[in-house]
């Protein structure tokens, strides 16, 4: 089979096969990592703990730490502090003239905004792991914590979560340097993957007894979901390819008037900003239910605080939705550089058929990302709070049913595809046949 066939050629590899043998140990690592409680609490004693982050909000950040959180573990914050610093920084550098000036340095630029997210990472983490400690003071009985004086506890609990935090964000950079590339985000799949295998037991079992519909449920849930994961693949991959012409260069360095080379491609993606729209209207999502609390009382606030809690919930899934679309809009325009991409193809003699260099380019090209843009996001919008469809019409599992779309499945299927990509491009240099390509292997070359 070809499939088979393949992996014998990534074996073949040397270096190929110790990339992906480091990765998954360091992965073995981080997992691992995840089951090691936090010194001074009883294992257990977790029950109340594993309960709050069963359903909500609190069930979403302890999917995307693969349970960690739950466990009350070392690595109960995960990596995402360090996304969150990765966040910060890179909108600072819209603003910041210092950061603009770093990420024009190339390599050594680069290092430094390294740097500075490895601080940011810290001080966030020296923020989020006393909320973490007191959470589980209010959440776990007082039996649970063996040490006898508090404060002991809670300082040195929160130097091991900043320390986790900064051991995970160390395996992820190993794993790029050392490993197959994309550490950070194999980190969260894995996570977020280690849920997967409970989340559908616990369905499966709700399914086949009782009143649950039986086996016919669970496949037409399968059918659903696969079909979920053949759209986000389409989301992630579908690109807008814009023509571009080069005029030929004569052997002086200048063009030939009106002799044409070669055409090529810029592709424009269908969704040029990935999850991050997700991630922000998450944390936007945060604030109604936390102001509702803080501010009344009255039964309007309570009932504002209750809707914006339940992530299955009509309106919060309505507000998600919008918010998406706004913040995909948003980051599409910081990180897609119309102007620049004119310059540089005006630099290197390139021209859109039909179209002047110069300004008439880029705002020709900002009009294209603007219409690609609007049907990408309203697809991203719906992969996001198709959970909740999941939820209220097909009657799944909450557990499981977050793995019908939002950011669990699309993390999971770009880095899916990114990773196979970079097997796929080692492959195709040794000259054996990619995991994404079909034909018969070739030998390689000596």
């Amino acid at each position: 089979m070809k499939f088979i066939d393949t992996i014998k050629n990534i074996w073949k590899i040397e270096e190929l096969k110790n990339r992906i043998l480091i990765t998954l140990g360091l992965l073995l690592v981080y997992r691992f990592g995840a089951q090691v409680v936090l010194p001074g609490i009883d294992a257990s004693q977790l029950a109340n703990l594993a309960t709050q982050t069963d359903k909500g909000l609190l069930g979403l950040l302890n999917a995307f730490t693969g349970g960690a959180f739950s466990n009350a573990s070392v690595f109960a914050l995960g990596i995402m502090p360090y996304i969150s610093a990765s966040i910060v920084v890179q909108l600072m550098g819209i603003a910041i003239p210092y950061l603009q000036k770093l990420q024009k340095e190339g390599e050594s630029g680069r290092k430094k905004i390294n740097q500075i997210t490895r601080w940011l990472t810290i001080a966030i983490t020296l923020v989020q792991g006393p909320g973490y400690i007191y959470n589980l003071f209010a959440t776990l009985p007082g039996s649970a914590f063996v040490l006898p004086n508090q404060t002991i506890f809670v300082v040195s609990s929160v130097i091991i979560l900043t320390t986790g935090c900064i051991f995970a964000m160390w395996l992820g950079e190993r794993i790029t340097d050392k490993g197959i590339g994309n550490g950070i985000s194999l980190l969260i799949m894995v996570g977020i993957i280690a849920t997967l295998p409970q989340s559908f037991v616990q369905n499966f079992f709700s399914r086949v007894s009782g009143d649950g519909g039986g086996m016919i449920m669970v496949l037409i849930e399968l059918v659903i979901w696969f079909v979920i994961i053949l759209a986000s693949i389409l989301l992630v991959m579908a690109v807008r390819q814009i023509p571009v012409q080069y005029a030929r260069r004569t052997a002086s360095g200048g063009y030939e008037k009106n002799v044409f080379g070669s055409r090529q491609y810029i592709p424009l993606k269908l969704n040029a900003s990935g999850v991050m729209p997700i991630i922000f209207a998450q944390a936007i999502m945060f604030l109604p239910a936390l102001v509702a609390g803080k501010v009344s009382d009255s039964e309007a606030a309570q009932g504002v605080a209750a809707a914006f809690t339940d992530i299955f919930g009509f309106w919060y899934n309505l507000v998600f939705a919008l918010l998406i679309i706004v913040f995909t809009y948003f980051y599409t325009a910081i990180t897609v550089p119309t102007n620049k991409m004119a310059d540089d193809l005006k630099r290197s003699g390139g021209f859109i058929p039909g179209i002047r260099p110069g300004s008439e380019t880029s705002e020709y090209l900002d009009r294209i990302m603007s219409q690609i843009t609007l049907p990408g996001s309203i697809f991203l919008a719906l992969i996001a709070i198709f959970p909740a469809i999941a939820v209220k019409l097909l009657d799944v599992q909450q557990g499981w049913a977050l793995f019908f779309g939002g950011t669990s499945l699309l993390i999971m299927v770009g880095v899916a595809i990114d990773t196979v990509q970079q097997v796929n491009s080692y492959l195709l240099n040794r000259h054996y046949d990619g995991l994404m390509k079909t034909g018969k292997n070739r030998k390689a070359v000596a």
